[in-house]
């Protein structure tokens, strides 16, 4: 038996798990309530961690990513931007004044 494919069988599943699949596409192992429901929808071999829990393969979590996205419930963010949830945004700093121009001496007269 040739090892379940979550793109081949994506229409099995029934919408709460694609739901679920949806808004947690980052996740490698299924929950327990959720790989039982994905095991009795799959049609082939599922891979399963010591608990039973079903182990998402790489494949399977690509296409997830890109249903999510498709779907709006995710967006991918640039690959040279970098968020840390616990910092506020960095200031912008302003280049110095080009050599040989006149500093401000306040701001009333930068303008």
């Amino acid at each position: 038996m040739a090892s379940m494919r979550l793109k081949d069988d994506w229409d099995r599943l029934d919408s709460g798990t694609r739901t679920w699949l949806l808004e947690n596409p980052a996740c490698p192992v299924l929950p327990p309530a959720m790989s039982a429901k994905f095991s009795k929808a799959a049609h082939g071999d599922l891979a399963c961690d010591p608990h039973g829990q079903v182990i998402l393969s790489r494949e399977d979590r690509d296409f997830i990513r890109d249903k999510a996205e498709a779907a709006g419930t995710i967006t991918r963010l640039p690959t040279r931007e970098y968020r840390f949830f616990d910092t506020p945004p960095l200031p912008v700093i302003s280049k110095a004044p080009p050599p040989g121009s006149r500093a401000a001496a306040s701001p009333g007269e930068a303008q």
